[in-house]
């Protein structure tokens, strides 16, 4: 029975590039969140200092009307000094007349200072309208750049898919599904490279006579410790001893969607 070493090799390359740009394709979505809360982050500030302003003037003018009524109120007094009868209560709506001036004198300090800080809080929304402005437009942009990178990915991820599809019936059916089996068993890894005598995954040692059908393609063997399909490649160009070939399926790749 003749072993399609080489192409099963090649399907779990293809399965693990697959993989990886779907782990990569799954990470948008939040990148887009975490673009969008930072947006919403400065509209947020924006609309707050315009709430802060709002509530200022509102208590300006409920304090200019407080004042309205206690000036309307003085005026009452004034006309009340016009017939009073004796010292006693000429004197008793003075008092009356100055301490209520007193409270007007208290409120309109209020009034100034609530001006003061509506000043404070104009340039906080100014400021907070030019932070939006600039974040926003970078902002933006990043998720321009995401969406891009995203349709990169699919078109990577489709292109690969699509070898799959054509790789696969040149593979006997019987080493196929004991590839899928293990690949779906195993977390997405069924072929296990020989390295020195071992299984390059778990570590195990291949005992000498399966290591040597193995060498000879004679039949598929799985490790004894992982279950995992064994292949052996012959030793590279001394050139370059440590890169592993192009299709090796234990091939380390950390790298991101543009590699």
């Amino acid at each position: 029975m003749d072993i399609a070493f080489e192409k099963l090799i090649r399907l779990q390359y293809i399965d693990s590039e697959i993989a990886r740009l779907q782990s990569f394709l799954e990470a948008v979505p939040a990148r887009l969140e975490a673009i969008d809360q930072e947006i919403q982050s400065t509209t947020a500030a924006v609309a707050q200092a315009k709430d802060k302003l709002a509530a200022n003037q509102k208590k300006r003018r409920d304090l200019e009307s407080e004042v309205k009524v206690i000036r309307e109120g003085i005026a009452k007094y004034k006309r009340q000094l016009n017939d009073v009868k004796s010292n006693k209560e000429y004197d008793a709506i003075n008092r009356e007349i100055t301490e209520t001036q007193s409270r007007i004198d208290g409120l309109e300090e209020s009034i100034l200072n609530e001006m003061i800080a509506a000043d404070d809080i104009e340039k906080e929304i100014k400021a907070a309208q030019k932070r939006q402005a600039d974040e926003e437009g970078h902002l933006k942009r990043d998720k321009e750049t995401v969406a891009a990178e995203k349709a990169d990915l699919e078109k990577k991820k489709a292109a690969v898919e699509s070898e799959r599809a054509a790789l696969q019936p040149s593979i006997p059916a019987d080493q196929f599904r004991l590839y899928e089996r293990i690949h779906k068993k195993m977390g997405g890894t069924a072929m296990s490279r020989i390295s020195d005598d071992f299984c390059s995954l778990c570590m195990m040692r291949v005992r000498p006579q399966l290591l040597d059908e193995i060498i000879a393609a004679k039949a598929l063997i799985t490790c004894e410790a992982c279950g995992r399909i064994l292949y052996w490649e012959p030793p590279r160009d001394e050139g370059d001893p440590s890169a592993p070939p192009a299709d090796d399926p234990n091939r380390k790749d950390d790298s991101g969607p543009d590699d």
